[in-house]
């Protein structure tokens, strides 16, 4: 799976080390490859297997080589920073616009997953059965100002995660089963406004507002800090 905001690839480089982030972006990528339908199982789990074995980007470079979007070497991904407006908060024209990284997932007695930093379709649609899904929404950027997510899961799970500035409004309705929507609300000004569609069977679709790893990460660290303050 490509991302338009992560810098070129570097063919030149195939010798540098790559992360959990660089594999999990490939793994994507061969998901989305399985459902669209471009890849048979076969290859899928030996494109896979390889992927997780792989210790440099020259090694995961040929599994998305003959793939659309594929531009040889992996981009690294590890030292993205977070947009940041001029007040602290989240630089939204930043992260809207671009080409979509990935349109759909799909998980059959398995799962999927959606997180880091990725470009999510004008529409994108989801698919669980007898297995779970993870939509990360946290520090990803959209394809539009208008984003519909549509989450159809059958005695399965899809959990959709969302920052705390965004706009958000779920619909939807289950059958033994539920949709969530406590997360439905208004975001900060110039946030894309997300439309999460669930339908469950025997089943459930979440929607939660967390803030990103690196936000939990400063709170954490000013309570630690407030606590030894106190103490002094």
């Amino acid at each position: 799976m490509t991302d338009a905001s992560l810098p070129e690839p570097t063919p030149s480089a195939p010798e540098l080390r790559a992360s959990d982030a660089d594999r999990e972006q490939v793994a994507e990528r061969l998901r989305d490859a399985l459902a669209e339908g471009r890849l048979d199982m076969e290859e899928f789990d030996e494109r896979l297997e390889a992927t997780y074995k792989a210790r440099t980007y020259g090694e995961l470079a040929p599994l998305t080589q003959d793939l659309p979007g594929a531009g040889g070497a992996v981009a690294p991904v590890s030292f993205v920073k977070e947009p940041v407006a001029a007040d602290g908060g989240v630089h939204w024209p930043a992260r809207i616009g671009g080409e979509a990284t990935s349109s759909g997932a799909f998980a059959f007695w398995s799962g999927f997953g959606r997180k880091g930093r990725w470009t999510v379709g004008e529409r994108f649609t989801a698919f669980a059965m007898w297995g779970g899904g993870e939509i990360d929404l946290r520090e990803a950027n959209f394809a539009a100002r208008e984003v519909e997510i549509r989450c159809f899961t059958i005695m399965g799970g899809i959990q959709v995660k969302v920052p705390p500035e965004l706009d958000v409004t779920v619909r939807g309705f289950g059958i033994m089963g539920g949709v969530d929507d406590r997360a439905t609300g208004a975001g900060t000004p110039g946030s894309p406004r997300v439309v999460v569609r669930g339908y469950a069977l025997m089943g459930g679709v979440g929607v939660d507002r967390k803030p990103p790893r690196e936000e939990r990460r400063r709170m954490k660290e000013a309570r630690r800090r407030e606590r030894l303050e106190g103490r002094d």
